[in-house]
């Protein structure tokens, strides 16, 4: 077992931290890089928060995809060659399903405030 504090809690006091005490004391670029870092933060939070179950999905979704065992890289590669060689193709069932969960699950770790993903998901709700 860890001690406390978490990576999870690392990461957010961290990210607190720039925001509210550095951020508002620079300017022009060093603000910049410190925000950029900031966002560099926030994305690994959600990757620690997510991507486990998110992994074990496509992990999932992938087995039932190409009908076959691996490792998610293994999988991932059989898919790119499938795809590549034209045996999987956007008629393969299951294939834009996979395609268009596993880009939302990216956005929700990458770009949670993106437009599209916002726009995406409200419209997966209905």
């Amino acid at each position: 077992m860890q001690d406390l504090p978490t990576s999870l809690e690392i990461v957010d006091v961290v990210s607190e931290f720039l925001r509210k005490q550095v951020l508002p004391e620079l300017e022009g670029r060093t603000k910049f890089h410190a925000l950029v870092a900031a966002n560099a933060l926030d994305i690994v939070r959600r990757e620690l928060e997510n991507a486990p179950t998110a992994n074990a999905d496509e992990h999932t979704r992938l087995r039932t995809l190409l009908g076959t065992d691996g490792t998610l890289e293994e999988l991932n590669d059989l898919l790119c060659r499938g795809l590549e060689s034209g045996k999987i193709n956007l008629k393969t069932p299951g294939l834009k399903e996979h395609l268009w969960t596993s880009t939302l699950t990216k956005l929700a770790i990458d770009q949670p405030k993106y437009s599209a993903y916002k726009k995406a998901m409200a419209e997966d709700r209905t």
